[in-house]
């Protein structure tokens, strides 16, 4: 293709005869006047994470703070290096090296009473009952919430 433009073809038809697109054809052909490339550059994204040079540090940080959030790892790379991220980046590094930790919120503790009715007490102490629906999905019902306690 560019020995095509070299000899007076010009971009638009030497791309319609490689059936390339325009852009990439003019994209390579600058490429080749200003570096003198004319091998393909590896495609894809560029292995490995910012987040690389970083690894002790982020271990660091959970060592320290079993429950630390990703957000809150996010907010001390950017104070203690300089590094800005996203929270799903901080995931994608721990995905790769296999690390998970979950933080589990308090649930309360339920009781399971006959027929498979179980009662929950909930935040207000009040209770809720689970029933087993005709689909057989649960059900979360609140019996005080027509009494008006």
């Amino acid at each position: 293709m560019i020995s095509a433009i070299e000899e007076g073809l010009s971009t638009r038809k030497a791309a319609g005869r490689f059936r390339i697109g325009i852009a990439t054809a003019g994209r390579w052909y600058r490429r080749y006047r200003e570096t003198g490339e004319t091998v393909a550059r590896k495609q894809g994204q560029p292995s490995g994470s910012k987040l690389d040079p970083h690894e002790r540090f982020i271990l660091g940080l959970i060592e320290e703070t079993p429950d630390i959030t990703l957000a809150e790892i996010a907010e001390r790379l950017a104070s203690a290096h300089g590094v800005r991220v996203v929270p799903s980046t901080v995931w994608m590094f721990f995905d790769k090296r296999g690390v998970t930790f979950k933080k589990r919120m308090a649930r309360p503790a339920c009781k399971r009473f006959f027929d498979g009715v179980s009662v929950c007490a909930n935040v207000s102490g009040l209770g809720a009952m689970i029933v087993p629906g005709q689909d057989g999905a649960y059900a979360r019902t609140d019996p005080h919430k027509d009494v008006g306690v």
